[in-house]
């Protein structure tokens, strides 16, 4: 069991590393942007709720895996209420601008006996400029870091007194993201930048000095969507690419296709040593989708039969006809 639980610390080192992450992983992020970048907020001019679930080695036990529950929306317009039909008053509210979108989130990240618990708060601001609309979001977020770690897990407790004394976790830290994004009607690209405030993970009664601290991780992706005129079928070529503070870098290349907007199915590579398949559908409001990671390199030995993620969501306002409440901008 001891011999286990150091094979899996240094093999989970090691994909962290190779990912350069220190931030959860997912692979069907075009579907759900808002993970990655707060300006996705309410951009859309949707209300999007998504859970996400995880689960990476399968077939290993205690293996990575990620839940994350978002939502996001934007505060959009609404007629000027005349009050003069109550009070006989021609005072009337100004109506907001439909420009704020909101969000919010909240994950836990497990990788081994390592467990990192989190939520988010966003606000977002859109401008339109002729047929280019222009986001900027900020988001707040706070997590707590967890080793379950216990004195029968050390080759020898006594040289650890944090573990014999209970107290190998992590106080909650605050930390923060921005984002910005330019999107059209069949295209977006925008940049993120997520620790912002590199916040410390301190075990114990030890002093910032010696605390770990998470490192700056920069996101950039894109997309463009190709769809003629009355054709069911539609093409979705993406990127991303993910740079830390310490320049590991990491690119992923995908492609999707769309049949009648009501299924996908797509492609992606993962410079770090993956490849993914995913497909998906779409009914009513409802949409789900599953992505299968083929991992090779260095870890590969861990990751036989890969990693499965699996995402289910309620898109709302989709259909001015159909929600009528909904005055898109």
């Amino acid at each position: 069991m001891k011999k286990r639980i150091y094979i899996l610390m240094v093999f989970t080192f090691l994909a962290v590393r190779l990912a350069a992450q220190q931030q959860p992983v997912y692979s069907q992020y075009m579907m759900n942007p808002y993970l990655l970048n707060p300006a996705i907020a309410g951009y859309q001019g949707l209300t999007d709720i998504n859970l996400t679930a995880r689960e990476q080695w399968l077939g290993y036990g205690e293996g990575p895996s990620t839940y994350a529950l978002s939502g996001q929306t934007r505060i959009l317009k609404t007629s000027f209420r005349n009050r003069s039909r109550l009070i006989k008053s021609r005072a009337r509210r100004r109506r907001p601008s439909g420009r704020v979108g909101m969000g919010g989130y909240i994950f836990n990240d497990m990788n081994g006996r390592i467990r990192r618990t989190g939520l988010q708060g966003t606000y977002s601001y859109h401008i339109y400029v002729r047929e280019t609309q222009f986001s900027f979001g900020v988001s707040l977020s706070a997590f707590q870091f967890k080793a379950d770690v216990t004195p029968t897990d050390l080759y020898d407790p006594n040289n650890d007194p944090l573990v014999m004394a209970s107290m190998a976790n992590a106080d909650f830290s605050p930390d923060a993201n921005i984002g910005f994004l330019v999107s059209g009607d069949n295209y977006y690209a925008g940049v993120s930048a997520t620790s912002l405030f590199q916040s410390s993970i301190q075990f114990g009664l030890g002093n910032s000095e010696t605390a770990y601290r998470l490192i700056r991780h920069y996101y950039v992706l894109g997309g463009y969507k190709f769809q003629e005129k009355r054709s069911d079928w539609g093409f979705e070529p993406s990127t991303m690419m993910t740079v830390t503070e310490r320049m590991n870098f990491s690119l992923d290349l995908n492609f999707k296709t769309y049949y009648k907007n009501d299924y996908w199915a797509g492609l992606s590579y993962r410079t770090t040593g993956a490849i993914i398949t995913m497909f998906g559908m779409n009914y009513q409001q409802f949409y789900f989708g599953y992505a299968f990671d083929y991992g090779f390199g260095d870890v590969s030995a861990f990751n036989n039969m890969g990693s499965h993620e699996l995402m289910l969501g309620m898109r709302l306002g989709d259909s001015a006809r159909r929600y009528r409440w909904l005055n898109r901008f």
